[in-house]
């Protein structure tokens, strides 16, 4: 990876940290697929956007009904865990 490439990442995990208050290191807990049969969905302010069999990181179970994941972009959101299928 190169230098400006870890820049990068670093910054948008600051920017995560800041926006959703997260505190601690950012770890992976687990993956998760997006339900094939999930209508599509955008994002939103702190949503991430939905693509049917999509693989997430899961970084926090935050209740119920959403769990905090990251996607393929480094881009982190609540996601409905309704939708979410293990792997």
């Amino acid at each position: 990876m190169t230098l400006k490439a870890r820049k990068k990442e670093e910054k948008m995990d600051r920017e995560f940290q800041k926006k959703f208050k997260f505190k601690g290191s950012i770890k992976v807990l687990t993956q998760m697929m997006v339900d094939p049969a999930a209508t599509e969905k955008r994002g939103g302010a702190k949503n991430l956007p939905l693509r049917r069999g999509e693989i997430l990181d899961v970084i926090q179970f935050t209740n119920q009904e959403q769990i905090l994941c990251r996607n393929s972009q480094r881009r982190y959101g609540y996601v409905p865990q309704a939708v979410m299928l293990p792997l």
